[in-house]
């Protein structure tokens, strides 16, 4: 419960500071969003490059063991 009442003021303020008026932050907003996104797509970019070797080291993986399997299958079909 105490994380709602926080959650729903930290949304208050935020809507609060944009909104033209008293603080009117609305432009240091888009300045900061307009600074993050190249840093942003990077850790996105280096995360999915990261995902991507992950993924292509385990399939290496996985037809090394079908191998492996298909061998044994055929070394236990010769001892019958």
């Amino acid at each position: 419960m105490v994380a709602l009442i926080v959650g729903v003021v930290f949304l208050a303020f935020a809507v609060f500071a944009c909104v033209p008026g008293p603080l009117g932050w609305w432009m240091d907003v888009l300045a900061f969003l307009r600074g993050s996104l190249p840093v942003l797509a990077l850790f996105v970019g280096l995360i999915a490059v990261f995902i991507g070797i992950a993924d292509l080291k385990d399939r290496v993986e996985a037809k090394k063991e079908e191998e492996e399997e298909a061998k044994e299958a055929a070394a236990k079909k010769e001892e019958k």
